[in-house]
């Protein structure tokens, strides 16, 4: 099971100085696995390139294509990964579609929004372990419905036909 460490973290942010800010408190906070990347269009072509994230943070104001688009482009290549909208734009219309679009959260920079996003991060990383843990309880269900069907059989060949 990935601990929080192992997550791999993109953070787009075309403001080079936020980004690194945004980084390095990302890697004060437990999540060292991360990626700067300063623009949509990068972010999208690390991801096709097959370097694939487990969150992005990025800002919905980019220059070249926006954050929607990216989120749009990025959910059919890795479906997978969680997507944290860190912005400026305070628009309700936009952030109501980046979640509609499948963003887990958008959050407006503020004084508090770094740790607003360690935290939304920590909800993340909880709920993948617990997805995880849900598909090996599924497979091991899957194994002993398999079980009883065979024994079932076996049954029914001794006990109605009388093979054996």
């Amino acid at each position: 099971m990935l601990e929080e460490n192992e997550y791999l973290i993109f953070v787009v942010e075309n403001n080079k100085i936020y980004n690194r800010l945004v980084t390095e408190y990302l890697k004060r906070n437990g999540f060292p696995n991360v990626k700067s990347l300063v623009s949509g269009e990068e972010c999208v072509q690390t991801i096709e390139e097959g370097i694939k994230p487990d969150i992005i943070i990025q800002d919905y104001s980019l220059d070249g294509i926006n954050g929607l688009e990216v989120l749009k482009q990025v959910k059919k290549i890795s479906p997978h990964s969680e997507f944290i909208f860190l912005t400026s734009n305070e628009n309700m219309e936009v952030a109501v579609n980046t979640i509609k679009f499948g963003a887990f959260d958008y959050i407006v920079k503020d004084k508090l929004a770094l740790e607003k996003v360690v935290y939304k991060m920590r909800k993340i990383t909880s709920m993948f372990k617990l997805q995880k843990k849900h598909g090996q309880t599924r497979k091991v269900m899957y194994f002993f419905l398999a079980m009883v069907a065979f024994l079932v059989i076996l049954a029914f060949f001794y006990f109605v036909i009388g093979v054996f």
